[in-house]
């Protein structure tokens, strides 16, 4: 069983959102110890989608194999007097239904939080990776993984029909200053669009697994939505 919980964050309460090491930290102790287990089909997966429009709006969503207790998270950044249907503060609900639903050739509408990353090559030798940073790559990035994650990216006029809707580059230390590899550095880029099912049991990993790198601060969570696209958005 996978949960999907949405939590609706207080943007004046930024203290713990504006930190990518302390929102992991929180989310890690909303679980038991070990908080994501310690065998691969038990990982938990988290993003913060952040909007302006009407109005500036905080959202935490984490998918996970148990329900998590985010009390801590509410009275720290959340609306403790926010009615949902647990009384909690958050809500949680199945997300196993969903994915037992993947059908090949659905289309569905998507978003996804990433980090992506290219390998730089040094006399023909794979060097350290570096920040996809041009939209052009980022989508490129996502291009590549698709077929391997069970899906293909809706086109129009031969070109992706894809944006691009945020990217910030998160740069904190997640330990004493000065310390070797205690400092982290990376892009967190958000995608939006349509995607066609071709494979549900290849596409349930990235969906429960992640996709890409930095899952830990708020990278990797791909979620889906029913949506029609629209009638020249279909491959070409």
């Amino acid at each position: 069983m996978t949960h999907l919980t949405r939590c609706h964050l207080n943007p004046a309460r930024s203290r713990l959102t504006s930190s990518p090491q302390r929102l992991h930290a929180a989310v890690a102790a909303a679980f038991p110890p070990p908080p994501a287990a310690t065998g691969p089909g038990n990982r938990v997966l988290w993003r913060l989608d952040e909007t302006r429009q009407p109005h500036r709006q905080s959202t935490l969503l984490i998918v996970s194999p148990s329900p998590p207790d985010l009390t801590h998270v509410i009275e720290q950044a959340g609306w403790p007097s926010l009615d949902t249907p647990s009384h909690t503060g958050w809500e949680t609900r199945p997300h196993t239904p969903l994915l037992n639903a993947l059908r090949p050739g659905t289309w569905m509408r998507f978003r996804l939080t990433a980090n992506p990353t290219r390998a730089a090559f040094r006399r023909g030798r794979r060097g350290i990776r570096t920040a996809a940073a041009t939209p052009a790559d980022q989508i490129q990035w996502l291009l590549q993984r698709a077929p391997g994650a069970g899906f293909t990216l809706s086109q129009r006029h031969g070109q992706p029909d894809l944006t691009v809707t945020d990217c910030r580059v998160l740069d904190f230390p997640r330990g004493p200053a000065g310390q070797p590899g205690n400092h982290v550095h990376l892009h967190a880029v958000t995608f939006e669009g349509h995607l066609q099912v071709t494979d549900p049991d290849t596409l349930r990993h990235p969906l429960t697994h992640g996709l890409g790198r930095a899952k830990g601060y708020g990278c990797g969570l791909l979620t889906l939505a029913p949506g029609r696209i629209a009638p020249h958005s279909p491959q070409e």
